[in-house]
């Protein structure tokens, strides 16, 4: 068994580790790439979930930059009124959030999503009272990156890079990468949209299989 962590911030990511969002983000690039009258399996959709989406479709479907860029706009269209709701929580979830704040924790969302969306599916969820803050990239193209957002949602609290007391958790590569640029620790979880060897190779402290463990491993046993 592991020995409990000694972290006071936690930083959480949404896509792939607190919630399953794969429904609500593939129908919305299927929506947006419609307009291009480019056609793709879902399956091929599935690396969409996690990167910033200009990326996105500039890698897996061929579009040029400005195209690119349109289709976020597209793909806003139907997300912004649908796909936003169309997601479910991982099992555990609600008690790893209610489990970290009982334990003292400051526990603060860091997604690549927008902030407008990811406060969205936060109260709709039933889980933004858990949070001390709720910190994602904007509408404007602005912190597009992992690495830029955890570097805001730490501004946010005046803390530095390299602390030592802080902790980001993700299911992908890009969020072990963007807790090392902060000089941060890192956490892997198993049961989003990443693998083991993904999440090793890109030099995750810890990964855990459930969110039961990753609270145990945060907050303690929540047994009496």
């Amino acid at each position: 068994m592991r020995e409990q962590a000694g972290f006071d911030m936690i930083l959480l990511d949404l896509d792939g580790t607190l919630i399953d969002s794969e429904k609500g983000i593939v129908n919305s690039v299927i929506y947006a790439l419609e307009k291009f009258g480019i056609e793709k399996e879902r399956e091929e959709l599935l690396p969409f979930i996690g990167p910033p989406l200009v990326h996105s479709f500039r890698e897996y479907t061929g579009l040029g930059e400005e195209e690119a860029v349109q289709a976020v706009s597209y793909y806003r269209e139907n997300f912004g009124v649908k796909g936003v709701y169309e997601y479910r929580l991982f099992d555990g979830v609600t008690d790893l959030l209610k489990r970290l704040k009982q334990a003292g924790k400051t526990v603060v969302m860091a997604t690549s999503k927008p902030e407008v969306y990811a406060k969205m599916i936060a109260e709709d969820a039933g889980i933004t009272c858990w949070f001390d803050a709720i910190c994602g990239s904007d509408m404007e193209g602005k912190r597009l990156t992992k690495e830029a957002v955890i570097e805001y949602a730490l501004d946010s609290f005046h803390r530095k890079a390299g602390d030592p007391s802080v902790i980001m958790v993700g299911d992908r590569h890009y969020d072990i990468d963007g807790a090392k640029a902060n000089g941060l620790a890192s956490a892997g979880v198993l049961y989003g949209f990443g693998s083991r060897e993904e999440l090793e190779d890109a030099g995750a402290d810890q990964i855990f299989d459930t969110a039961e463990e990753l609270g145990e491993y945060l907050a303690g046993s929540n047994k009496e």
